[in-house]
């Protein structure tokens, strides 16, 4: 049956996205809410159709990951495809890291919500898949209170990264996008540990660390590394939350470089490896997530 013969439809969820709308809805036969996100097949004049089942084919390589957003079932109509998601009732974590300091997010809560994230994206990562677009608008929570488990969702901009060949694009969201991608440098799996440094910060401060007035201030305090551990909201945290951001947020570290395997690389090239190391199995992470 199509879509709207299996579901009921409620309202729209508050996603901000040029080619998407997602609404909540209620399967008939079980009575069980989804989010069904409506996605136009033609934008710009152009067919999108194979973007889409990129995105559902990634969401299908994930499923045997619980950190992942679950895909219940795809749609098509003449013009959308309906992609049928688990509904995450506690919504975006953008909403913590935007709110006043005392409904903000505990340190203890980032500690085990970033394990989470970290899990999810390593799956990913093992599989290949980068996810280029990671932020607090694509994290969602299954509930809000009493606090939830995190799902990784959006995945319009994720790609497949393999040995053979490079992907340079500019692409992701202006404050949580890495210096390479600026550099039309190879995006990697580096690249999404850099955003995943941002969250941290975003998390534990409600302070985007490389936000400026305009998207040019902010792409030059991301390529200068120009930001503050000195903020107030910094100040009473574990020390080893700070050391597991300044870990993820580097460019040039040659001085801190502990591995020989790199001596031969840039230091561009020796940043990313870096960030490389907080891959598997997070040993670097162990000081602040346990």
């Amino acid at each position: 049956g199509s879509f709207s013969q299996m579901f009921f439809l409620w309202f729209s969820l508050p996603v901000r996205g040029k080619f998407a709308v997602v609404r909540k809805c209620v399967e008939k036969s079980t009575g069980k809410t989804y989010a069904a996100k409506y996605m136009r097949k033609r934008r710009k004049g152009q067919d999108c159709r194979t973007e889409i089942l990129h995105e559902i084919a990634v969401l299908e390589l994930a499923a045997a990951c619980a950190r992942v957003v679950d895909l219940h079932q795809v749609y098509e109509t003449a013009s959308e495809m309906v992609l049928v998601l688990e509904y995450a009732a506690g919504g975006e974590i953008f909403n913590q890291c935007v709110a006043d300091r005392d409904e903000a997010f505990k340190e203890e809560d980032v500690k085990r919500l970033m394990k989470q994230i970290l899990e999810g994206v390593s799956f990913l990562h093992g599989n290949n898949v980068v996810h280029l677009d990671l932020k607090p608008q694509n994290i969602l929570l299954t509930s809000e209170s009493p606090l939830g488990d995190i799902k990784v969702v959006d995945f319009g901009l994720s790609r497949l990264v393999s040995s053979s060949q490079e992907i340079r694009e500019i692409m992701g969201t202006p404050e949580y996008v890495a210096p390479e991608i600026l550099n039309y440098e190879p995006i990697s799996t580096a690249t999404d540990m850099w955003s995943i440094g941002v969250l941290a910060y975003v998390m534990l401060t409600g302070i985007s660390p490389f936000l400026g007035d305009d998207k040019q201030e902010t792409f030059l305090n991301i390529s200068q590394i120009n930001i503050s551990y000195t903020e107030e909201e910094l100040e009473h945290l574990d020390g080893a939350a700070v050391h597991f951001i300044k870990s993820l947020l580097i460019k040039e570290p040659e001085n801190t470089l502990q591995f020989n395997e790199t001596e031969s690389l840039t230091p561009d090239q020796k940043a990313v490896s870096k960030r490389f190391k907080f891959e598997e199995p997070f040993s670097a992470l162990q000081e602040f997530i346990y």
